[in-house]
């Protein structure tokens, strides 16, 4: 089993659109599927509240609660705040670890923040936990987004893709669906965009 944990303490940065949309991929690709929903908002939970039993199923796991079943993937949304010993055992468990991230300051300096906290975690050290960057939300052609470019190329950490701030996402969330499960034309560019993140998560966990 593969286990993905999506964290950043950020309220707000992504995290449980890449979860989601991360859990529909493969699920649409036929693997089973396990997402750990950590946060108490558990928003993670809500959309697979609302997911249509027409499509692949995807178990879901509350946040104090341990699951006996077996999945080829575990991805875990985590909560804003996110540290200390809950953090310790959510990167040991993870063997990869994607971080989004927003163009705005504050989200960088949250970003920056926790990036200092992860590299002090032995697994990530010692590279048995893998992290990488994401852009979330990103409208080009703007100086928010090229500082955040900016920012994450100073990081020296891989950085996957720049997902664009479209409405998809917020239809997909609403449906209880992955932009991977809508329909092709709506998502042609967004689904590129996802392309980056998914071969590096694959690369990262044979």
């Amino acid at each position: 089993m593969k286990n993905i944990l999506v964290a950043n303490p950020k309220g707000g940065s992504g995290k449980t659109t890449i979860a989601t949309n991360l859990a529909g991929y493969f699920a649409a690709q036929n693997h089973r599927v396990i997402l750990s929903d950590l946060d108490r908002q558990q928003s993670a939970t809500g959309w697979l509240e609302r997911r249509p039993k027409a499509f692949p199923t995807i178990l879901g796991l509350p946040s104090k609660a341990k699951s006996t079943a077996k999945a080829e993937w575990t991805i875990f949304d985590s909560p804003g705040g996110f540290r200390d010993e809950k953090l310790s055992d959510a990167v040991k468990q993870a063997d990869c670890i994607l971080v989004p991230v927003q163009p705005s300051a504050f989200d960088i300096g949250a970003t920056q923040d926790f990036l200092d906290l992860l590299n002090e975690e032995k697994a990530v050290r010692k590279n048995k936990t893998f992290v990488a960057l994401v852009g979330m939300r990103v409208n080009y052609r703007t100086n928010a987004a090229a500082k955040l470019a900016e920012y994450m190329e100073q990081t020296n950490l891989p950085v996957l893709t720049y997902l664009r701030n479209a409405q998809v996402y917020v239809t997909a969330a609403e449906q209880g669906l992955s932009i991977f499960e809508m329909r092709p034309s709506l998502v042609t560019q967004d689904v590129e965009q996802w392309a980056p993140m998914i071969d590096w998560i694959l690369e990262t966990t044979q």
